[in-house]
């Protein structure tokens, strides 16, 4: 071989390699969301500074060519407020492969079918802080393991319509104890205009949940609610909750930069629990100052009943918050 002819196949070499990797992403994103709160907890008050949330994470995509595409997500939650962490990908940490056929996801992730039903719903700070909803129960988290050792497969978007399923793999021994039970994960969206409806079911151990949700906008309004219904056999207590309902209402209105925000969700008492049904509700503003970053302000309040606990931990307590903060994507 010729001189010349090494060189041109190194040229050609180094041509499709540039090619490939242009054909290939990473992206830095995240947000930092800190807040300032006077929270009263039963009879104690306090006020300090508070994390929503803030996370940072890394996601690629490289174009396997025939419309097969390999991609990834790692995503590590940290606290704002003090800046500590440790920065570990227990919110997200996923491989996928996707194409015509859909796509398939391996690793560590969020149930759908919380996104698809509760997470719609919360407009105003979009379920991070003392304001999300506290009511929403998901089955399969209750484990400690219902996002991770995950296999889920998610159709392509068709008619508007799209669902995913998943499999939580709890990788037991044939001796472990029963608790060491897979959870399995249903979700289903369909958007078309202004009108946007979910639904999704989550199942562990005898423990389900089956949620609908409905989200329109027209004008300057956006209006949202999903109903729950769920069972609880031997998470809560470890003997069984029972079954129980649960709803929430929201609402925004738009004008120019501001949001104003409204929502109320309601809790009914758990069948073998007396007295546990419980209500909460928030009033919200947001400012936006640009497209990644706002400033808003909001009051919730979760009332329990004699028998409930939600956000205290001890039953009967009230909670309550008055929240001003700033949230920042990037």
């Amino acid at each position: 071989m010729t001189k010349t002819s090494r060189l041109m196949l190194a040229v050609l070499a180094a041509c499709g390699t540039s090619a490939a990797l242009a054909q290939s992403s990473v992206t830095i994103y995240g947000r930092v969301n800190t807040s300032i709160e006077h929270q009263k907890n039963g009879k104690e008050s306090v006020t300090g500074m508070y994390d929503n949330s803030s996370r940072i994470g890394f996601k690629g995509e490289e174009d396997l060519g025939n419309g097969l595409k390999a991609g990834f997500v790692l995503e590590a939650g940290f606290n704002s407020d003090d800046g500590s962490g440790p920065l570990t990908f227990t919110r997200q940490s996923e491989v996928n492969l996707s194409g015509n056929f859909g796509m398939v996801r391996l690793g560590n992730f969020f149930p759908e079918s919380y996104y698809a039903t509760s997470d719609y719903i919360g407009l105003h700070n979009h379920e991070t802080g003392s304001s999300a909803d506290v009511l929403y129960y998901d089955a399969a988290w209750f484990d400690g393991n219902g996002t991770g050792n995950k296999v889920a497969y998610r159709t392509p978007t068709f008619s508007n319509f799209w669902a995913e399923a998943s499999v939580s793999l709890h990788e037991k021994a044939k001796t472990a104890p029963a608790v060491n039970k897979n959870a399995y994960d249903l979700a289903a969206n369909y958007n078309n205009g202004p009108l946007s409806l979910g639904a999704g079911y989550s199942y562990w151990n005898n423990n389900h949940q089956f949620a609908l949700r409905g989200l329109y906008s027209f004008g300057q309004f956006v209006v949202g609610a999903y109903y729950q219904r769920n069972k609880d056999d031997n998470a809560i207590l470890g003997t069984g909750a029972g079954n129980r309902n649960n709803f929430r209402l929201s609402g925004m209105y738009v004008l120019n930069a501001s949001e104003f925000h409204v929502n109320v969700g309601h809790a009914g008492k758990w069948s073998k629990v007396d007295d546990s049904a419980a209500t909460q509700w928030t009033l919200g503003y947001n400012y936006n100052l640009s497209k990644r970053t706002k400033v808003y302000t909001y009051y919730t309040k979760v009332n329990n009943k004699k028998g409930a606990s939600y956000m205290t931990g001890t039953a009967g307590d009230d909670f309550s918050s008055f929240a001003l903060g700033v949230r920042h994507n990037f």
